[in-house]
């Protein structure tokens, strides 16, 4: 039987960090890492749901919300 709460805390911290290691590159393709953050936060708020971590989905609707900011104000490189 497959453990959804222990797929979805392990996919949200490893995307997470992508995303993380993706701006602190500061290269062309960072820009990429605000939507690492975003799939991070989506399964994050997964693994909260079924594990009932209520302080958890709180601090990643309000991440979701920043990854969107940082989709919405950093550009694609041309």
């Amino acid at each position: 039987m497959v453990n959804y709460e222990l797929v979805f805390e392990w996919l949200g911290a490893l995307i997470g960090l992508t995303g993380a290691y993706l701006l602190a590159a500061n290269k062309p393709n960072s820009y990429l890492g605000w939507r690492y953050f975003l799939a991070a936060n989506f399964a994050m708020i997964v693994f909260a749901l079924i594990g009932h971590h209520w302080g958890l989905l709180l601090q990643q609707v309000g991440f979701t919300a920043t990854s969107l900011l940082g989709i919405h104000r950093t550009p694609k490189p041309q």
